[in-house]
C-alpha cells in the first residue's frame, strides 16, 4: 500500500471520489464538535453507478465518525475504524439485502435499534446498501426515523441514483446527497497495483475493461471464471445478430445463469436449513422436541421464501453483468460506425466492434441498444429471464436482418 493511501486512513479504500472524500471528512470533524450545520447531517444519501464505491464511502464515513484517534477522522487504526470496516462494530449496523427487496418488518427492527443511545461508539450508525431495494412499508418506516431522528443517530442510505424509481422522493429531500462519479481508468489500474500487487500492464488492462467498476477490474484481473462469463457475453452481441444462432444462445445463457446460481448458494442454503433445524431442536431427546419440529413448518416455509428471492436476485445480477457487457459492445460498433473518437467500453475488442458496424446501420445499432436496455427493464418487471432474453435477441435480429427481408419483399 502507498504511503499516500496509509495516510488517508479508512478513506484509501475510496478510488477516485476526490470531493467526496473531503466533504465527508469535514463533516466527521463537525461531528466531533456534536455540529449539525452545514457540515453534518443525520441522514445521507450516497449515489453513484455501480462500482463507484457508494457503499464503500458509506462505511468508510460511519468508520470516521467513530473514529477515537486524537488526529483527523478516520485514522484506519483505533479499536473503533478498524471493527466498523470489519463489520463488528456494535453500534454500527449495515443492511444488505440478499433478496429482491428490503421488507417492512426487518426496516421496524432497525427503526428500534436506531432509537437507542449508542452502547461504545459515539454514534448509532444504520447503513443500507441498496437503499433502492427499500419496499414502500419499509421506506415509510425508515422515514419516521429520518424526519424525526433520535439523538446519536445517524443514517446512510446508498442507491444507483435520486429518481423516484430508486429513492423516495420525500426520503430523498430529508437526507444530505452525496453523489459518486465513476473512477478514471488510471485511478483503478493504481489500487489493483498498490493493493493487489498486480503488474501496472495487468492492471491496466483490467481497469480498461471493467466499466469503471473497480470490483469487477479486480475480478477481470485475477478470476478465469470472470474473464470467461465477459466472453460469453461479447458472443452474444454475434449470436444474437443470426436467426440460426440467436435463440439457442439466449437458451445457453439462461441456463448457465441457472447454474452458476445454484452453485454458488448450494452450500449456504444446506448450512441455513441445517442451522433453523438445530435452533428448533432437531437430535434433541427432551419432551417437546418432536413437537417443535412438527411446529417448524411456516418457519422453514419463510426460511425457502428468502432463499428463492435472493436465488431470482443472484441470476439477475448474473444476466445484468452480461446485458451491461452486451451494451458497451453495440455502443462500440456505434461509435466505430459515426467515426466518433470515444473511448471503448471494450477497448480490446475494437476489430469486433468493426464487424458489427459494417453488418447494419447506426440505427440498427441503436435498435439493438435499445433492446439491451428494454430487457434490463423487462427483467426488472418480473418478466421470465428466457421470455426477456428471447424478445431482446428477436429485436436485435431484426436490426442485422437486410431491408428487403424486414419488408417481405
Amino acid at each position: 500500500m502507498s504511503i499516500e493511501v496509509a495516510e488517508r486512513g479508512v478513506f484509501g479504500r475510496l478510488v477516485g471520489q476526490h470531493d467526496v472524500e473531503q466533504s465527508l471528512r469535514a463533516a466527521a470533524l463537525a461531528a466531533r464538535g456534536d455540529s449539525t450545520g452545514s457540515d453534518m447531517s443525520h441522514a445521507w444519501l450516497f449515489t453513484g453507478p455501480p462500482g463507484s464505491g457508494r457503499s464503500v464511502a458509506a462505511l468508510c464515513f460511519a468508520a470516521a465518525l467513530q473514529c477515537t484517534s486524537d488526529g483527523a477522522p478516520g485514522c484506519g487504526e483505533c479499536h473503533a475504524c478498524t471493527t466498523t470496516m470489519a463489520g463488528t462494530h456494535g453500534d454500527v449496523r449495515r443492511i444488505v439485502p440478499v433478496g429482491l427487496s428490503i421488507p417492512v418488518k426487518e426496516m421496524r427492527k432497525i427503526v428500534n435499534i436506531a432509537s437507542r443511545r449508542p452502547t461504545t461508539g459515539r454514534w448509532q450508525i444504520i447503513v443500507v446498501e441498496d437503499a433502492d431495494r427499500l419496499t414502500e412499508g419499509a421506506a415509510n418506516a425508515l422515514l419516521k426515523v429520518v424526519e424525526e431522528p433520535p439523538d446519536r443517530t445517524v443514517i446512510l442510505l446508498c442507491a444507483p441514483t435520486t429518481d423516484p424509481e430508486d429513492m423516495s422522493v420525500t426520503l430523498r429531500s430529508r437526507c444530505r446527497h452525496m453523489p459518486l462519479v465513476t473512477p478514471s481508468v488510471e485511478s483503478i489500474a493504481q489500487v489493483l497495483v498498490e493493493r493487489d500487487g498486480l503488474s501496472p500492464e495487468q492492471a491496466a488492462f483490467a481497469a480498461s475493461i471493467s466499466g469503471g467498476h473497480v470490483g469487477r477490474a479486480r475480478r477481470l484481473a485475477t478470476d478465469d471464471s470472470a474473464r470467461d462469463e465477459r466472453s460469453r457475453s461479447l458472443r452474444l452481441a454475434f449470436d444474437a445478430a443470426s436467426a440460426s444462432t440467436a435463440y439457442k444462445a439466449a437458451e445457453a445463457l439462461v441456463k448457465s445463469i441457472e447454474s452458476e446460481t445454484k452453485a454458488l448458494y448450494a452450500d449456504l442454503k444446506e448450512q441455513e436449513l441445517e442451522e433453523l433445524k438445530v435452533s428448533l431442536g432437531a437430535g434433541g431427546t427432551g419432551k417437546g422436541t418432536a413437537g417443535a419440529i412438527r411446529g417448524s413448518a411456516g418457519l422453514i416455509k419463510e426460511l425457502e421464501d428468502r432463499q428463492k428471492s435472493r436465488d431470482t436476485r443472484g441470476r439477475r445480477d448474473l444476466l445484468d453483468r452480461t446485458l451491461i457487457d452486451l451494451a458497451g459492445m453495440y455502443r462500440d460498433a456505434l461509435s466505430y460506425s459515426l467515426g466518433s473518437s470515444s473511448t471503448a467500453t471494450h477497448p480490446d475488442k475494437t476489430t469486433e466492434a468493426a464487424q458489427l458496424a459494417a453488418r447494419t446501420s447506426p440505427e440498427g445499432l441503436l435498435t439493438c441498444i435499445e433492446a439491451v436496455l428494454a430487457c434490463r427493464e423487462a427483467v426488472d418487471f418480473n418478466v421470465k429471464l428466457q421470455w426477456a432474453l428471447d424478445a431482446m435477441v428477436a429485436r436485435i435480429g431484426e436490426a442485422f436482418r437486410p431491408p428487403f427481408s424486414r419488408s417481405g419483399g
